[in-house]
């Protein structure tokens, strides 16, 4: 097990009551407030656990600059006050920032007691294989 400090356990816990605050925004008719508050708990919580240094240069890789810019951009749409804007914009930046990971991700879902079952059902499987970018199993 990797060992985890006490920084990183409070940055997990910020990002968690960013994402908390991004559902909610989103739940009450994409409240600016509590977006703004979900966005900035959410990217202060990610510098809190991979750190300062990693956080920026996740950001701004090369190949990853559209996404950055989607992304950072759409927080400054929601902090500005347009927030249904802002999200879409964010929302866009936020797969291409982050696409690279949902094939790991939808592989451990996969071995999920309850959730595995669920996304191993025929019609979902199909969806959730081309989200993943999986290569099709269909003979022609």
């Amino acid at each position: 097990m990797l060992p985890i400090t006490d920084l990183q356990k409070i940055g997990i816990g910020v990002t968690g009551f960013g994402m908390f605050f991004l559902f909610f925004g989103v739940l009450l008719f994409f409240d600016k407030g509590l977006l703004a508050i979900g966005n900035i708990l959410f990217i202060s919580g990610l510098a809190l656990v991979i750190g300062l240094e990693r956080t920026f240069r996740f950001f701004f890789q090369k190949h990853k600059l559209r996404g950055s810019t989607c992304f950072l951009g759409g927080i400054m749409v929601v902090l500005i006050g347009w927030p249904l804007v802002g999200m879409i914009i964010e929302t866009y930046g936020f797969v291409l920032l982050f696409s690279g990971f949902f094939p790991v991700v939808v592989n451990f879902l996969r071995r999920v007691p309850v959730i595995g079952n669920i996304l191993n059902l025929p019609v979902i499987s199909q969806i959730v294989s081309r989200v993943a970018g999986e290569p099709s199993n269909s003979m022609v």
